[in-house]
Protein backbone atom coordinates (compact mmCIF):
# COMPACT_ATOMS: atom_id res chain seq x y z
CA UNK A 1 0.00 0.00 0.00
CA UNK A 2 1.47 3.37 -1.05
CA UNK A 3 2.41 5.73 1.57
CA UNK A 4 2.43 9.76 1.38
CA UNK A 5 5.22 11.22 3.20
CA UNK A 6 5.23 14.60 3.73
CA UNK A 7 8.45 17.00 3.82
CA UNK A 8 11.25 15.86 6.28
CA UNK A 9 14.44 16.92 6.79
CA UNK A 10 16.93 14.65 8.38
CA UNK A 11 20.24 15.91 9.84
CA UNK A 12 22.33 12.87 10.15
CA UNK A 13 22.22 9.42 10.48
CA UNK A 14 24.49 7.64 12.17
CA UNK A 15 23.88 3.65 11.69
CA UNK A 16 20.90 2.15 11.12
CA UNK A 17 18.47 2.02 8.98
CA UNK A 18 16.14 4.97 8.00
CA UNK A 19 12.94 3.72 6.16
CA UNK A 20 9.29 5.65 5.57
CA UNK A 21 6.56 4.17 3.82
CA UNK A 22 6.57 0.61 2.76
CA UNK A 23 9.64 -2.18 2.49
CA UNK A 24 9.72 -5.51 1.44
CA UNK A 25 13.55 -5.80 2.63
CA UNK A 26 15.78 -3.74 3.98
CA UNK A 27 19.50 -4.49 4.29
CA UNK A 28 22.24 -2.26 5.92
CA UNK A 29 25.57 -1.97 4.44
CA UNK A 30 27.88 -1.84 6.98
CA UNK A 31 29.76 -4.45 9.36
CA UNK A 32 31.97 -4.39 11.67
CA UNK A 33 34.61 -6.68 14.10
CA UNK A 34 36.11 -5.25 17.37
CA UNK A 35 38.56 -7.43 19.96
CA UNK A 36 38.75 -6.77 23.24
CA UNK A 37 40.56 -8.48 26.13
CA UNK A 38 38.99 -9.47 29.85
CA UNK A 39 36.85 -6.49 31.16
CA UNK A 40 37.46 -4.02 28.79
CA UNK A 41 34.45 -3.23 27.61
CA UNK A 42 33.10 -2.48 30.62
CA UNK A 43 30.76 1.02 31.58
CA UNK A 44 29.31 2.14 34.40
CA UNK A 45 30.62 3.87 37.55
CA UNK A 46 33.13 2.58 40.66
CA UNK A 47 34.01 -0.95 38.65
CA UNK A 48 36.34 -3.25 40.12
CA UNK A 49 37.02 -5.94 37.60
CA UNK A 50 40.10 -8.68 38.78
CA UNK A 51 41.26 -10.36 35.62
CA UNK A 52 44.66 -12.85 36.83
CA UNK A 53 45.51 -13.30 33.15
CA UNK A 54 44.04 -12.42 29.55
CA UNK A 55 45.03 -13.17 25.93
CA UNK A 56 42.75 -12.03 23.77
CA UNK A 57 42.69 -14.55 20.32
CA UNK A 58 42.80 -12.07 16.82
CA UNK A 59 43.20 -14.65 14.94
CA UNK A 60 40.65 -15.04 12.34
CA UNK A 61 40.69 -17.77 9.77
CA UNK A 62 37.19 -17.15 8.06
CA UNK A 63 37.74 -15.82 4.91
CA UNK A 64 34.66 -13.65 4.95
CA UNK A 65 32.97 -12.58 8.01
CA UNK A 66 30.04 -10.65 6.20
CA UNK A 67 29.57 -10.49 2.67
CA UNK A 68 28.65 -7.12 1.83
CA UNK A 69 27.80 -7.15 -1.94
CA UNK A 70 25.11 -8.75 -3.86
CA UNK A 71 22.57 -8.52 -1.13
CA UNK A 72 19.59 -6.60 -1.82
Amino acid sequence: MPSIVGPIKINSVDGGVVNFGDSFYLSPKSASKSAAGAGSNNTGDFLNTNTGFNITNTIDPDAVDQVMNANA
